[in-house]
């Protein structure tokens, strides 16, 4: 009995096999498993006991699937879809209907699962209220005894990308009091950030133009409002699915009121943009923005924001972010700079 259990289960075993997808590279090695998606550089493996992992598609030497794979060679092109057996130099698809199509290999710019074309179609015609990732993120402080404070700190992000372009919002605030009875009750810092951004790609480039508009307020430095109008172009100079930076240059309007004085200034802006996934629950963020005033020359402003996001479960997870801001000619009797550390829950969502 347990010989023909253990012949049952070995007919499974090579009967799974064959159904999986197999890849095989340049060194003779083999991986079983399913094929995600490639985008001409790298191949998205996903293997049963070596987990997804990502192989240069040049040292692919063979892959057969017998699950129905999208490919194409082109965004105008169109996209053939059915079982693929790849050699060196060719792709056959075999589609339900219709000969066995043949493919250059050199001429493939994606090989996609069902699954990821899913997914490609909605990037590629996502409706207004579609494709939106984000999050809100909450942090409170309270002491009483010897000190008696408040602080508060929330924010809100979120971004819709396609294939042609991004739309992106933010905001996010910081309010602390001293209300001890040893002293006078006093605000600590009452500052309000928040902005909107739309990226749209240049086909066929990793160049992308964009506009945005920035917003500010902050009590304590006696700034009523800061508004920032900004158009530009940048460069996706990486963008794979766990890292990528964007550079970016323009010029932007920006009108400044503060208690005593306003003013409008004409300014260049320069900057850079990174992420970073590390494994699945991680994300770090940076970004580094610089202002040269070209009204005054000698003056600018600048902006730091590192974030970090650990995810605890699907929606819920745990975010510090520190940012500085820093102003070269602020109102008389104010710093330059303003630093911001917020740590608390995050609740992420997506539509």
């Amino acid at each position: 009995m347990v010989r023909y259990l253990g012949a049952f289960g070995l007919c499974l075993f090579y009967c799974a096999t064959l159904l999986a997808d197999q890849v095989t590279l340049q060194n003779g090695d083999r991986l079983t498993g399913e094929v995600v998606k490639s985008d001409g550089k790298t191949l998205c493996f996903k293997s049963e006991f070596a987990g997804t992992v990502e192989i240069p598609w040049k040292a692919v030497q063979a892959l057969v699937s017998d699950k129905p794979i999208f490919v194409q060679t082109a965004p105008e092109q169109p996209i053939y879809s059915g079982a693929i057996t790849v050699d060196e130099t060719t792709i056959a698809v075999k589609r339900e209907a219709g000969p066995v199509q043949q493919v250059e290999r050199k001429d493939v710019t994606a090989l996609r699962s069902v699954k990821e074309q899913a997914s490609y179609e909605r990037l590629l015609y996502p409706g207004l209220l579609q494709g939106w990732k984000g999050g809100a993120n909450f942090g409170f402080a309270l002491t009483r005894g010897n000190s008696e404070t408040r602080n508060l700190a929330l924010a809100f992000s979120a971004a819709r990308t396609s294939f042609k372009d991004k739309f992106s919002v933010y905001a996010n605030s910081v309010y602390a009091t001293n209300d001890s009875p040893d002293a006078p009750s006093a605000v600590t810092a009452n500052a309000i950030q928040g902005g909107l951004r739309y990226d749209r790609n240049i086909q066929g480039t990793r160049l992308f133009g964009f506009v945005s508009g920035d917003f500010m307020t902050d009590e304590l430095q006696a700034l009523e409002i800061r508004s920032v109008t900004t158009g530009g172009i940048g460069d996706h100079l990486v963008k794979r699915e766990r890292v990528a930076v964007d550079l970016f240059a323009g010029i932007n309007y920006t009108r400044e009121n503060y208690t005593e004085f306003s003013r409008d200034l004409a300014g260049a802006t320069l900057g850079e943009e990174f992420m970073h996934k590390f494994g699945a629950g991680t994300v770090l963020t940076q970004k580094l923005y610089f202002y040269p005033n070209l009204s005054e020359t000698g003056e600018y402003r600048g902006t730091f924001d590192l974030s970090a996001v650990t995810k605890l479960n699907k929606w819920l997870g745990w975010q510090t972010t520190f940012s500085n801001i820093y102003v070269s000619n602020p109102p008389e009797g104010k710093v330059n700079n303003d630093l911001l550390f917020t740590t608390g829950l995050s609740f992420s969502f997506a539509r």
